[in-house]
């Protein structure tokens, strides 16, 4: 039996709302029956519920980093309350009787089994999966169609360009919004986000030189992509094979969803990884017209900063379940990277929990970079690309943080260099600093969001998570 714990609990149920009710159950005493298998693998039992028949949770851990969670109930959230609930009682330590397992569970156990018995032999036997057929004609077609999209992209920025940013007027504006509908008959959902991007800094009530500068930022990323986009597309169509770029991020650019199939055939896959989730946030993305939700972890064997995105559409985001905060070690049999450069993006299908230890700590602290001036280079290079991310994630070793004569805060190295605290993003995080004791502001290591600032030209850093030697302090999430 793998240990059980409230945050890993609360890190299944899909929404608070549903860990909230899973309490409640506990609370309440509405579980009739609290059973565990005799051999520690099955926990399941019975709750009332609104019928005269109880309901039938149960979670089986035959493979522990991937259980499995079942209930009678008619609900179509997943895990719901009851199962939830179960899990729930057992983290309280609740009395659960050791029982045989019912027929229907062990039926489906064993269906279950055979199944990955199945598996197994096909794997031992050579057995290659076949790789998905590409339609080839098809393929083409699309590329040739996301070309002609290009085309039709360049064409309105440079009209827009040569009629100058101040004389643009609302008509030019609709002219916007209809090609932002255009790029999604041309295959272009990149094309899509950045054009809307481009239409929201254009109409805002902000100070207008602040749009220009903005806006003119915004058109050197659509030039980049247009750019880049065409070059990989056409080097695409001269390959016989029409394979996908694992390298560089410009197929996500040209809206294609990688398949973990796809990233595990490039090799883009690591066993047993070990993360500890260091910051999270999630946010309304107007131009992606999604939610999304971020969580930046560190892979524990070699200290590189990642980070999970899940992107909830507006139309569907009711019926998705939003992430959160995580504050165990995620242990992942499966570590999917996708392509990239910083903060490279990952998913994984299962994991197992355990605690953080002070060891764990410690090889965090040891990860992070002593020197500002090297960091500093690491995150120009990354700006350089305009594709890139333009707020890179570091894990920096502060010396301590001070203030300046303009009451402005400052982190040192133990060189000291100094590099300036400024909020980034819409959530503060800076004026949090001031509350912290002084044992927190020296000697710790500061998970920081870099960005660059266009009128001044100068990085700032905004701090998200420190460690210390006894715990990781979020600002965010």
């Amino acid at each position: 039996m793998i240990e059980i714990t409230e945050v890993w609990v609360d890190s299944l149920a899909p929404n608070s709302a549903a860990i909230k009710n899973g309490h409640d159950l506990v609370k309440k005493g509405k579980f009739v029956e609290l059973h565990q298998s005799e051999d520690q693998q099955v926990l399941f039992g019975s709750c009332a519920g609104s019928g005269k028949t109880p309901y039938m949770p149960s979670a089986d851990f035959v493979h522990p980093d991937k259980p499995v969670m079942r209930c009678t109930c008619p609900s179509r959230q997943f895990p719901c309350k009851h199962v939830l609930g179960l899990l729930y009682a057992y983290v309280e330590g609740k009395l659960f009787t050791s029982s045989a397992v019912p027929d229907e569970l062990v039926s489906k156990r064993e269906k279950a089994e055979k199944r990955e018995e199945k598996k197994a032999k096909e794997i031992s036997e050579g057995a290659v999966a076949k790789p998905k057929k590409v339609n080839k004609s098809a393929l083409k077609k699309k590329i040739m169609a996301q070309l002609e999209g290009l085309e039709v992209l360049e064409k309105l920025t440079h009209s827009l360009i040569r009629r100058g940013l101040g004389s643009l007027d609302t008509k030019e504006l609709k002219v916007i919004q209809d090609h932002v509908k255009q790029m999604g008959s041309y295959y272009l959902s990149g094309a899509q986000i950045q054009l809307r991007k481009l239409y929201l800094i254009l109409s805002s009530d902000g100070d207008a030189e602040n749009t220009y500068t903005v806006a003119a930022e915004q058109f050197a990323i659509i030039h980049a992509f247009i750019k880049k986009g065409r070059t990989h597309l056409n080097q695409k169509l001269e390959d016989s094979e029409l394979a996908l770029d694992h390298e560089s991020t410009i197929e996500e650019w040209l809206g294609h969803a990688w398949q973990l199939s796809e990233l595990k055939e490039a090799g883009l896959v690591i066993s047993q990884a070990e993360l500890i989730q260091l910051s999270f946030i999630s946010y309304d993305d107007v131009s992606r017209q999604e939610f999304v939700d971020v969580g930046y972890w560190i892979q524990m064997d070699n200290g590189e900063i990642h980070c999970t995105v899940q992107y909830r559409p507006y139309k569907a985001a009711k019926l998705m379940r939003e992430e959160d905060s995580f504050f165990e070690v995620a242990v992942v049999p499966e570590l999917y990277l996708y392509p990239g450069d910083m903060n490279r993006r990952v998913r994984y299908e299962s994991f197992a929990a355990r605690s953080v230890e002070d060891q764990d700590l410690s090889q965090i602290r040891e990860y992070a970079a002593v020197s500002y001036a090297d960091a500093v280079k690491k995150v120009k290079n990354q700006l350089k690309n305009p594709l890139g991310d333009p707020t890179p994630i570091m894990l920096l070793h502060v010396d301590k943080i001070c203030t300046n004569e303009d009451d402005r805060l400052f982190i040192t190295d133990s060189q000291g260099e100094t590099l300036e605290l400024q909020d980034i993003m819409e959530d503060s995080t800076v004026s949090l600093l001031r509350y912290l004791s002084e044992e927190n502001l020296s000697d710790v290591v500061m998970l920081v969001v870099f960005g660059h600032q266009s009128q001044s030209g100068r990085l700032r850093v905004q701090p998200l998570s420190i460690v210390n030697r006894k715990e990781i302090i979020r600002l965010l999430y």
